[in-house]
């Protein structure tokens, strides 16, 4: 089954948050969508480094983005930010998503971390977002909260644990519950029988559709 259909994801904004695998759904998703004949915008609403093969385009320059677009597909839209990274486009995703048929927006940072809980001001979803997709990083299933999990302090908090205890499903699968920023959560690099059990359980306690798999090798399935 492609991403496209496993996610739901329609033409629009659509916008990817959590941990473990943000930036690898948006390009897997990307590649998938422009070898349909799509058109897609790659952003952020908080801070990315620029997609390696991706042409990286001014927000403030609608020609060059619909020029990146006819020709490759594909632009990467935003504004230079510091240490070399970039920033939300200047037009706005409403008008980013009138230019190209798909605006894949990576609105969340986890400190390369395979976990997350959100601080109040997390994520940055643009309200012109049709979906959010979460991405949980099965690497973290195990691993003990404090050196899994970005923001421990509030993972805790939610989950009524203390940083030693064990990141498990069912802990993770609590946060999700309470926090409540998604329509799909995705549990990126679950490519053994253990991590892929472990997703179904952390499936069995939430209402959200859960998939589970590599997204590089576009290998998903119904947890």
């Amino acid at each position: 089954m492609k991403l496209q259909e496993a996610l739901r994801v329609h033409r629009g904004v659509t916008a990817v948050v959590g941990s473990g695998g943000k930036t690898t759904l948006l390009r897997e998703l990307s590649r998938e969508l422009i070898d349909d004949g799509s058109t897609v915008v790659l952003a952020t609403s908080t801070r990315i480094l620029p997609f390696d093969d991706v042409a990286t385009v001014s927000g403030t320059d609608e020609e060059a983005v619909a020029a990146s677009l006819a020709k490759h597909g594909v632009a990467c839209v935003g504004e230079p930010a510091e240490k070399g990274k970039l920033a939300a486009p200047a037009m706005g995703f409403g008008r980013l998503a009138a230019l190209a048929d798909y605006v894949l927006v990576e609105a969340d940072g986890s400190k390369r971390l395979p976990l997350k809980a959100h601080a109040a001001w997390e994520p940055v979803v643009p309200q012109e977002a049709k979906r959010a997709i979460l991405v949980v990083g099965a690497s973290g299933f195990g691993g003990r909260v404090a050196s899994a999990v970005h923001r421990p302090e509030l993972f805790c908090e939610l989950a009524g644990c203390a940083q030693a205890d064990a990141a498990t499903p069912e802990l993770i699968a609590r946060i999700i519950a309470a926090e409540a920023l998604a329509d799909t959560v995705v549990v990126n690099q679950a490519e053994t029988p253990g991590a892929l059990a472990a997703a179904s359980r952390l499936a069995a306690r939430l209402t959200e559709p859960v998939f589970a798999g590599s997204l590089r090798g576009h290998e998903l399935q119904r947890a």
